[in-house]
């Protein structure tokens, strides 16, 4: 699974990187959906994998608070970064004449930068408050990685704080990039009911369907396990609903993205030199 997830994501990267006609916002942003992805995995699965190997399950306390800054800033960043893609289809579908404006290079380097940049002072912030934190109980987290919910439940001093400036991030990067997507969905929509032919509606939909998927199957996972009072945190359904938007998710978007579009398959293709010879 983990060689699948590098393998997928690492040739949806090359395969836009080479083809000249993937240089759209669009495959700009897929392209660094997947690098996220690929970086995403890498926080934690490599660690498993030595753990599992070894039969050494630790990790130092250090090693713990690096992992978790990385997993959250990689996770919201890719909850910005959906947000943004709907933006962009939003743009492409119901504003096509200004799109070339509007979603010009330096507005979609500026809107992708401003993703990094929250995504990594909101986990540094978490990290921070976590770094401050008493664990007096049993230092068996019951997971496996360092997640916040976990890590919280074994902590012995005042996490009031910790809590409240959870909750004020999970609304800056959960809620509102939710309602942009929604939003976006809605006016695409309501201009997709305004065409008047079928085959038109399917054309316009199927530029949106691959990223609708993937925006339900992460917030799916992600409203189950943090949006929920700790008090009723499930450590099986929290575990069950992180192996799949760490594991399952990251694996699954380059097929996603690839296996209905006739411009990727085609730029596959290319990039393993059997442009010529084969017809999509």
């Amino acid at each position: 699974m983990y060689l699948v997830t590098l393998l997928g994501n690492l040739l949806i990267i090359l395969a836009i990187g080479s083809d000249q006609h993937l240089h759209t916002p669009m495959y700009f942003f897929l392209a660094n959906l997947s690098f996220i992805d690929t970086c995403f995995t890498c926080t934690i699965i490599p660690k498993v994998l030595v753990n599992i190997h070894t039969q050494r399950h630790t990790i130092s306390h250090t090693g713990c608070l690096v992992q978790m800054f990385f997993f959250m800033a990689l996770a919201l960043l890719d909850d910005f970064l959906l947000a943004v893609m709907a933006y962009d289809r939003y743009v492409a579908i119901c504003l096509p004449l200004h799109y070339t404006t509007i979603m010009c290079p330096q507005r979609c380097l500026l809107l992708v930068s401003i993703s990094w940049l929250f995504s990594n002072l909101l986990a540094f912030s978490l990290t921070l408050l976590m770094a401050q934190v008493s664990f007096c109980a049993s230092h068996s987290i019951p997971h496996f990685f360092c997640d916040l919910l976990p890590l919280l439940k074994l902590a012995c001093s005042d996490t009031h704080t910790f809590h409240l400036m959870m909750f004020t991030d999970a609304a800056l990067s959960g809620v509102v990039p939710l309602v942009c997507v929604l939003v976006s969905y809605a006016h695409i929509m309501h201009t997709i009911l305004r065409i008047p032919s079928a085959g038109g509606k399917h054309k316009v939909f199927s530029t949106c369907g691959s990223h609708l998927t993937v925006v339900i199957l992460f917030y799916g996972t992600v409203f189950l396990v943090y949006f929920q009072p700790s008090s009723s945190y499930s450590a099986d359904t929290g575990m069950v609903a992180s192996i799949i938007y760490t594991m399952v998710t990251p694996m699954l978007n380059p097929f996603i993205y690839s296996l209905r579009n006739k411009d990727m398959k085609g730029a596959l293709w290319r990039l393993f030199g059997f442009g010529k010879s084969c017809t999509l």
